[in-house]
């Protein structure tokens, strides 16, 4: 068995703009550890956007293979991505996408419905992943009646709740002031020492270093790939 949560090979992502084809991603190979942190940089249009759609199964590559967790998952039909979404990958966006009626108890359990848990069990569960985060006096607030970070950390409690094999967060402190932006960063510091693998895409340096390993892309294709001591 492989210790690589995953595996990619050739990956190469193309787009039909009218009669013109957009190389995005030029043939990229990538293997990413159990339990490794790691940042992925780059200028804008540099694919760094699309590499993480396909690393979230959100979408898949024109041509090459991905393997997740032993899975591959670039020939998987829209159900099967759907599935593997839900059970294998953990997102945190920039906008947070919480479901504004519910409370943070309910945005938190939301993945555990569609996986098929009891009432019961998703209480349990989304209860302790809010305390793990740092908000268990707010489970019953409203989105707006949370603060950026708070909101943020409803988002990265969501991410846990399934237990995921990865956590993927696409600019995770975009949206929020910089001493709010170091408390998300130190909370993703945590659940990285708890033994969770951590895939950002940022284009803050300071966001980055938190990461042990920067890959940084360019024109679609893998510039450097470094670790921090």
């Amino acid at each position: 068995m492989s210790d690589n949560v995953i595996e990619i090979r050739n990956i190469i992502r193309d787009f039909k703009l009218g009669q013109q084809t957009v190389h995005v991603l030029k043939g990229i190979d990538l293997d990413i550890k159990k339990g490794e942190y790691v940042a992925i940089m780059g200028p804008s249009g540099s694919g760094k956007s699309t590499l993480m759609n396909l690393l979230g199964c959100l979408d898949t590559p024109t041509s090459g293979t991905y393997v997740l967790n032993g899975k591959d998952v670039s020939q998987m039909s829209e159900d099967e991505l759907a599935e593997i979404r839900n059970t294998e990958i953990g997102f945190v966006f920039q906008t947070f996408n919480l479901l504004p009626r519910t409370t943070a108890l309910e945005n938190v359990a939301l993945p555990m419905i569609y996986a098929g848990a009891s009432k019961k069990v998703r209480s349990e569960r989304a209860s302790e992943v809010l305390t793990d985060v740092g908000l268990a006096d707010r489970m019953d607030h409203k989105p707006n009646q949370l603060s950026g970070g708070q909101r943020q950390r409803v988002a990265v409690g969501r991410a846990l709740v399934n237990k995921p094999s990865i956590i993927l967060a696409d600019e995770p402190t975009g949206n929020l002031d910089s001493k709010t932006s170091l408390e998300i960063m130190e909370l993703f510091d945590e659940i990285h020492a708890n033994g969770n693998t951590v895939i950002m895409v940022t284009h803050e340096e300071d966001v980055a270093s938190h990461a042990k390993r920067i890959i940084r892309l360019i024109d679609g294709m893998i510039d450097t790939d470094t670790y921090n001591d």
